[in-house]
């Protein structure tokens, strides 16, 4: 079989790796989508009870809508906000079933390389086809031969410490057992008993932090004892809420006002200026943040750690990639996302260019491709992988060519109010991710992703 009879392989099902799969067969391109969960959006559905600032018209994808439609799918109400659960029940899964065996579950990429090279070899290399070795969910080992691989991998699993130099602080991985890095589900009866009555220490800045600080304070006003400490690395600030009533975004607005009424009601307190450098063990058990400046806050039952993500490129170890040091994304990327200069909002559509590497037919797109960047959108990554699919097939005008206008307002998703009519619309669906949303998510906010401080940003879709 020639080089370019291989299929191209995308790693990962989640919104962009599915919306890069619609474009390539869309352009009748052999692929493959390789996903390490049991369904589609397995990132997403970690963080399914977190609702998206993003309306349903900016969470699909064109090509992914007409491949959809013949088999009798009916898209949601564009003006709605679904959660993440929605997204990948009512779209996400669908198109994945869409695409049918074309996507392998339950198979992990461990590595990339071309066939015969490793990274430090020239000769012949740019003629030789990639090889992915795979890890079944039975412990096979197999591999696959490419022609291109495009990763949509995202970052939903490589969450930032709580450490403020980056690393996890002194202490944090003995406390496991009572940290998370998810904006946790308070509806469930037993992810609730953990909170209710209890000190919480909350530390973030963005949209994720804000929901974990609102639905604390819902506790606390039936649940007496109930108290959070949101630690700030900066001080607060005209900007630390959001917009409030003056975002062009209402669910984002009533969401910062709310993390601000879980201050101001007493419900919250907090700490800026606090850079954590060591999570101890009181006499009783309990976690002490110390800071890197000595202080030491009061004990707390739990901590929720919500300081974003990052890109893990391990399984790339021996493809040749151009990132930049700052974000660890592609270094003609770097500069259109860094979150010191832009938000969502002003980040200019891009395409296979900015996603070029070294290694020729490679790219990273999506989340992963934005490093530690936190202002991704949905709908520029959809355009990224309309860009790729384009210039895999060797169509270079429709890959140079801007197809995205995004909105004035600058749409920046995230996470939202759980079902609370004030701040976003029901509709009946179930995060960083962590994308217009920004996944979180992922998922990917959660998925789910938001525009938020680098260093403490959350995402709730990839």
């Amino acid at each position: 079989m020639s080089r370019q009879q291989l299929p191209v392989v995308v790693i990962g099902a989640g919104p962009v790796g599915l919306a890069a799969a619609a474009h390539l067969a869309a352009r009748g391109i052999e692929l493959r989508v390789l996903e390490t969960g049991p369904a589609a959006a397995s990132a997403v559905r970690e963080w399914s009870h977190v609702r998206l600032f993003s309306t349903w018209g900016e969470l699909t994808d064109p090509a992914a809508e007409k491949l959809l439609a013949p088999t009798g799918w009916t898209a949601p109400d564009a003006t709605r906000h679904p959660t993440g659960g929605a997204w990948a029940e009512q779209y996400l899964q669908p198109l994945a079933d869409a695409l049918g065996d074309r996507i392998r579950y339950n198979t992990r990429v461990t590595g990339v390389s071309r066939t015969g090279r490793d990274r430090t070899v020239d000769a012949d290399r740019e003629t030789q086809p990639f090889v992915l070795h795979l890890t079944t969910a039975d412990g096979r080992e197999e591999r696959m031969l490419a022609r291109a691989v495009i990763d949509a991998s995202g970052t939903w699993t490589t969450p930032n410490p709580a450490g403020a130099d980056g690393l996890p602080a002194r202490g944090e991985t003995a406390a496991a057992d009572h940290l998370t890095h998810r904006v946790p589900d308070l509806r469930d009866p037993a992810v609730r008993a953990r909170y209710a009555g209890r000190r919480t220490a909350v530390i973030g800045t963005g949209a994720s932090a804000f929901t974990a600080l609102a639905t604390l304070a819902d506790i606390a006003e039936a649940e007496p004892g109930t108290h959070a400490v949101w630690v700030l690395r900066r001080g607060l600030g005209g900007a630390t809420f959001g917009g409030g009533e003056a975002d062009q975004l209402p669910a984002r607005g009533a969401l910062g006002l709310a993390a601000k009424a879980a201050v101001d009601n007493g419900y919250a307190e907090a700490v800026t200026g606090f850079r954590t450098g060591a999570i101890e063990r009181d006499t009783d058990g309990r976690l002490v943040l110390v800071g890197e400046d000595g202080r030491r806050l009061d004990p707390v039952d739990e901590v929720i750690v919500l300081t974003g993500f990052r890109p893990d490129h391990s399984l790339l170890s021996e493809i040749r990639l151009r990132l930049d040091e700052r974000l660890q994304a592609p270094v003609e990327l770097a500069p259109l996302i860094d979150p010191n200069q832009h938000s969502c909002g002003t980040v200019p559509p891009h395409g296979h260019r900015e996603l070029s590497h070294p290694e020729p037919g490679v790219y990273l797109v999506g989340m992963k491709s934005y490093g530690r960047a936190p202002s991704f959108l949905a709908m520029t990554g959809y355009e990224q992988v309309r860009s790729v699919a384009a210039a895999i097939a060797g169509d270079t005008e429709s890959a140079d060519r801007v197809e995205l206008t995004l909105p004035e307002t600058g749409v920046c998703g995230g996470a939202g109010l759980f079902d609370d009519p004030a701040g976003a619309q029901a509709d009946g669906g179930g995060c960083c991710a962590p994308a217009p949303a920004l996944v979180p998510l992922g998922a990917g906010v959660p998925a789910a992703v938001v525009a938020e401080d680098a260093s403490t940003g959350g995402r709730c879709d990839s």
